[in-house]
């Protein structure tokens, strides 16, 4: 693509302040390992909600997104439960709350305020570094698969998409390194607000060239339609034939089933708490639990902009590629939609500031990625095994050449992913699914220890990467309840067959955190001897606040692709929906919110 010079100079400049912003943070960064890696928890809730947003609004998840409402819909505003989004909604209404009690700097480390300090507890904290790790090299090859593939269709340089991904994650990498969470929080919050304006001018563009009756025109019947039969009946074979080999190919043709699985996979996903990822690191750098609360619902408020970008890009695609899609060779290539659109819609200037807008989303998603993945190394491996008594100065150098090392071995694997929508399917249902049981467990019941955690994540973790050399990535979905099963086998089995853990370590877990769930025998302990101690929990009053902040959360999405496709109606709905769930979570949510 050949880009205006004004474009062009758009995008430079964009490159070349967020390098500026990272040396101007190194010295403060450098304070120390809390600064470098949470901020010294001094930035606001709303900051780092925003900045979590900002991070979540990346090119491969916006260009699969993108294909998914091109292709579903209103239906595929459901898809995202995949990952789960709604995991925002457990942490705003009480798991964001109980992580931050910690008060620790990583996720390996807060396992010794729930299983202690023998055997079990290291094994433990081993297995969530292992997990880490992966998560963070399968994150970043995600993010290289779409960066690259984003940028060769803009960039006015006739280089690879592995070239481009290369270049900019070398960019990121040198920010991330100088300037820690300061950097990666400060760049994310300008690059969210790059990102709102991108979002705002596609919108008026789709709205401008789009009107309903064209819409109409090259959309199935039902397209339009949020809700769904047991069977999908979206009718593609007279528009674009291909359309239907890809909604075979995805395993979606039975909708009612997959939503149930998702639905499923989601609720425990959710329950087992944030992965340890930049979304745990947001949470623990709040300066507060009450904050961490409200900086998890501040998520799903951000985002809103991101539905804008994506329906608007998905009409615009619909009414004017529709053809070209038909005809491409080999079949239609569904993730190009996005730099299609942007080539032929946007003017000068206008398509500079998207595209630095959508390498924005990238780089917030890489450099919190790097971030979190360099914390378990120095933090959990470096400092725990190799020198427990390094200074500040030496332990912020291994977090530069932890964040390098991340990203190597992120392109290295990158290379031979075979694409955004498999990497994203093994990451959110294969690995995940070892994930959610043992994690789930470790908040609810008292008698699973450290051994069963060891046990559990690693045979949950093996299943999912052999499973993975065998199942084709359109059953990744269905092979979740394999991987959260054999999960469990090992999580029950490892506990009953080891002793508890010490009782002391279960009450000071107990006192600290307040979890709701199967904890009798350790709060009679420690009634008998703190008769005076009260705990706030309560299972279903955070259930029931879950629920409503699902619906609250969904019709966020909706209402802006109702608004987009001009359905007032319907959009009117979702924001009546809207304003009753959040007076709804006010009450019941915000007002009770505890202080500590």
């Amino acid at each position: 693509m050949t880009l205006h010079i004004v474009d062009s100079s758009i995008i430079v400049i964009y490159l070349i302040l967020v390098v500026l912003v990272g040396l101007w943070l190194r010295n403060r960064a450098g304070a120390g390992m809390d600064a470098y890696f949470l901020g010294g928890r001094s930035i606001p809730w709303y900051v780092l909600g925003v900045s979590n947003a900002s991070s979540m609004f990346d090119i491969a998840g916006t260009m699969w997104l993108v294909s998914m409402v091109f292709i579903y819909g209103l239906k595929g505003t459901w898809l995202p439960w995949m990952w789960p989004t709604f995991n925002q909604i457990f942490l705003m209404i009480y798991l964001a709350v109980w992580i931050r009690r910690s008060g620790v700097v990583t996720g390996a480390e807060w396992i010794g305020t729930r299983f202690g300090k023998g055997r079990g507890a290291e094994l433990s904290r081993i297995a969530i570094v292992a997990f880490a790790l992966i998560s963070v090299i399968s994150f970043l090859i995600y993010a290289y698969q779409g960066v690259g593939r984003f940028a060769a269709a803009f960039m006015p340089w006739d280089l690879s998409p592995d070239t481009y991904a290369m270049i900019l994650m070398g960019i990121t990498t040198f920010y991330v390194i100088l300037g820690g969470m300061f950097s990666v929080v400060i760049t994310d919050v300008f690059q969210f607000v790059m990102l709102s304006i991108a979002s705002v001018f596609i919108c008026i563009i789709a709205m401008s060239n789009v009107a309903p009756d064209a819409l109409s025109v090259v959309i199935p019947d039902g397209w339009k339609q949020l809700f769904f039969g047991y069977q999908l009946d979206l009718d593609w074979s007279e528009l674009i034939p291909s359309v239907t080999e890809k909604i075979k190919a995805d395993g979606y043709s039975m909708f009612t089933i997959v939503w149930m699985m998702m639905l499923f996979k989601g609720i425990l996903t959710s329950m087992a708490g944030t992965a340890p990822n930049y979304d745990m690191q947001r949470v623990l750098a709040t300066r507060s639990p009450k904050e961490s609360a409200l900086m998890s619902g501040m998520v799903s408020a951000a985002l809103i902009p991101r539905w804008l970008m994506i329906a608007g890009i998905s009409v615009l695609g619909l009414v004017f590629f529709s053809g070209e899609l038909r005809v491409m060779a080999g079949g239609a290539d569904f993730e190009m939609l996005m730099p299609f659109v942007i080539r032929e819609f946007f003017p000068v200037g206008i398509t500079g500031l998207v595209i630095a807008g959508l390498l924005a989303a990238y780089m917030s998603t890489f450099d919190s990625t790097v971030n979190a993945g360099a914390a378990y190394l120095v933090n959990d491996i470096y400092k725990r095994y190799i020198n427990p008594e390094a200074s500040e100065k030496r332990v912020i150098w291994m977090s530069y050449g932890a964040s390098i090392a991340i990203v190597i071995v992120g392109v290295i694997m990158g290379t031979q992913a075979e694409s955004i929508h498999s990497a994203m399917g093994w990451i959110v249902t294969g690995l995940w699914g070892g994930f959610t049981v043992p994690n789930v467990l470790k908040w609810h019941w008292w008698r699973f220890n450290g051994y069963g955690y060891f046990w559990g994540m690693l045979s949950g973790i093996a299943t999912a990467m052999i499973l993975a050399q065998i199942v084709p990535s359109s059953d990744y979905l269905y092979y979740f309840p394999v991987t959260m099963g054999l999960g469990a086998v090992g999580s029950i089995l490892g506990s009953l067959m080891t002793p508890p853990d010490e009782m002391d370590d279960l009450k000071h877990f107990y006192k600290s955190v307040r979890p709701w769930g199967f904890w009798g025998p350790v709060a009679e302990a420690v009634l008998k001897d703190d008769p005076d101690f009260r705990t706030d929990a309560s299972a279903t009053r955070d259930l029931g606040n879950v629920v409503v902040g699902i619906i609250w959360q969904t019709s966020l999405v909706v209402a802006p692709v109702y608004f987009i496709i001009r359905e007032w109606s319907a959009m009117s709905v979702a924001v009546l929906v809207a304003l009753v769930t959040s007076y709804t979570l006010k009450k019941y949510w915000y007002d009770r919110l505890a202080d500590d």
